[in-house]
């Protein structure tokens, strides 16, 4: 019993103080740090702060760029003597109304100044005759331009004694009468497009970058497919050129998968940031599809029509509403993105988190591992910020 209360008689009550001590001592700051930093704790506590950052600067992005659309220059085409007293005042009138500049460009007649809103050159045409002004918007190159010079004009022939006539040259179809059904079926494109990306890395991590790119392509012609069918076919809110509109949602959908790709090659599990702030808070406002482009601040109107969702919203637009002006630079554009992106993932391939291993026979031997085999065995690097 005694032995029992004193302990054993081999034991050295020092040792056994120093036992008891060193559960009791706190750790140094720097042992706390290196815990905390080993755990999951840290990224949690990061990715806290980037969405609550993310989340400022998605609303922020969009309410600056599409809350008050404000125009700073407008394409449009003359016609007839712009010298008179009663044209110099129309024109004065509206810029001064709309606190922006009119772009003119003369035209030889009304025909050619049409021809110019096909071209997508102007946004509408002034044509100045000898009792009135005739002012044809074109809701379709541009419905919120098309409605701030519909609601301008009026007041401005009213104060300056001009009567004014207004028509709308080229209307928006029927089942989308703001014009946004196209930025929508962009911008799903878009989403969906590094979704699926993010999604095969999480979910089918195991392939290899050929078949990667393979299954990119697969769910960028389905996804598009099942877009543009809903759209037209089942909702009707728009007539859509099908094959066309298709293959222009399947190239944004694919380019898009590629660009967070690319990112997750270079950057491992923070390749959302680049894709998130690239496509969506700076790509989507900046696309013209919301608010035409002489409505937004200059430099994001000039700048978005380089990124993968203003090309989209631009070759879109084209394809449905002037079929027979469709321009090169919009397929351009994202055939670049595409091609650099896709190039930058073949290239350094072997620093994507995917992948299988391969263990290829030597001759009379054991197989032999690769060398990244440790790597492969990585959490995924694209699943951190944004898989779901």
């Amino acid at each position: 019993m005694d032995a029992d209360h004193k302990g054993s008689p081999t034991e050295d009550p020092q040792d056994a103080h120093r036992a008891h001590g060193a559960h009791g001592r706190r750790g140094t700051a720097r042992e706390r740090w290196a815990a905390f930093a080993a755990s999951p704790f840290l990224p949690a506590a990061v990715l806290a702060f980037i969405l609550a950052a993310a989340a400022g600067l998605f609303a922020g992005s969009y309410t600056y760029n599409m809350a008050n659309p404000t125009p700073h220059r407008i394409p449009a085409a003359v016609v007839g003597p712009t010298g008179t007293p009663q044209a110099r005042a129309f024109v004065s009138g509206m810029e001064k109304a709309l606190n922006a500049s009119l772009e003119l460009h003369r035209y030889p007649s009304e025909a050619a100044a049409r021809d110019g809103v096909e071209q997508q050159e102007v946004f509408a045409v002034l044509t100045f005759r000898p009792r009135v002004v005739d002012l044809a918007v074109a809701g379709a190159a541009g419905s919120s331009v098309a409605e701030i010079l519909g609601q301008t004009a009026p007041t401005v022939a009213r104060s300056v004694g001009v009567p004014v006539r207004i028509s709308d040259i080229k209307p928006l179809q029927k089942g989308d009468p703001r014009g946004l059904a196209l930025f929508y079926i962009s911008l799903a494109a878009v989403i969906i497009g590094f979704v699926g990306a993010i999604q095969l890395s999480v979910h089918a991590r195991g392939l290899n970058p050929a078949e990667r790119i393979a299954f990119t392509i697969a769910y960028s012609l389905l996804g598009a497919f099942a877009i543009a069918s809903v759209v037209d076919w089942w909702l009707g809110a728009l007539r859509l050129p099908f094959l066309e509109s298709w293959l222009i949602l399947a190239f944004t959908m694919f380019t898009s998968g590629m660009v967070f790709t690319m990112f997750n090659t270079l950057m491992g599990r923070w390749a959302m940031l680049p894709t998130w702030g690239l496509m969506v808070l700076l790509g989507n406002p900046s696309s013209g599809g919301a608010v035409s482009w002489p409505l937004l601040p200059s430099l994001l109107g000039q700048i978005g029509r380089w990124l993968p969702p203003g090309a989209s919203v631009n070759a879109q637009h084209t394809a449905v509403y002037f079929r027979n002006a469709q321009h090169a630079f919009p397929f351009a554009v994202l055939a670049g993105w595409c091609l650099v992106s896709t190039a930058v993932f073949w290239l350094w391939r072997h620093r994507h988190p995917g992948g299988r291993e391969r263990t290829p026979a030597h001759a009379g031997g054991e197989p032999v591992a690769p060398a990244d085999e440790g790597r492969r065995q990585e959490p995924d690097a694209g699943a951190a910020p944004g898989g779901m």
